[in-house]
């Protein structure tokens, strides 16, 4: 039996904000994320997360590195629309197409009662569904051990 996306998914962002605030959430940032974003904010990886970021636990128990969250729940890089979209996260990126939202058509129904662009506009191959949701799988995020750890070696 094929996945419930094998004839692909529709989906077109609206805009809404509502992945990026209203509810609690948690953006975590790889290496590759926080240095596309510091680069984007033309400045150092230890200043971006000074000023943008926060250290979260993670699944196992680690510190991992997250964008902060306003008091109303909104990302630190939303200012009616993302401030820095063109650098922004590869969690970010792959929305909807998460492998835990696609993993089964009750899963991304459930989601889409938040998302008013799921279920409608582009339509998304099931190949395109299936790299986004890599992208997403193999963007581990930047653990604070490996970050204390990478800036003794360089100093």
């Amino acid at each position: 039996m094929g996945c419930f996306y094998e004839n692909g998914l529709e989906f077109s962002c609206k805009r809404c904000s509502a992945c990026c605030g209203k509810t609690p959430g948690v953006v975590y940032l790889s290496r590759q994320d926080l240095s596309l974003l510091a680069e984007f904010h033309k400045t150092s990886e230890a200043e971006f997360i000074s000023r943008y970021c926060r250290w979260v636990m993670y699944y196992g128990g680690i510190e991992v590195l997250a964008l902060f969250e306003e008091k109303n729940h909104d990302c630190v890089l939303w200012n009616n629309g993302c401030s820095a979209y063109e650098a922004r996260p590869v969690q970010c990126r792959t929305w909807p197409f998460w492998s835990w939202i696609v993993a089964d058509k009750e899963s991304w129904d459930d989601c889409a009662k938040n998302c008013p662009g799921m279920n409608q506009g582009k339509f998304w191959a099931k190949e395109f569904i299936d790299q986004e949701k890599t992208k997403y799988d193999e963007n581990i995020p930047l653990s604070k051990e490996e970050w204390e750890n990478s800036n003794i070696k360089s100093k």
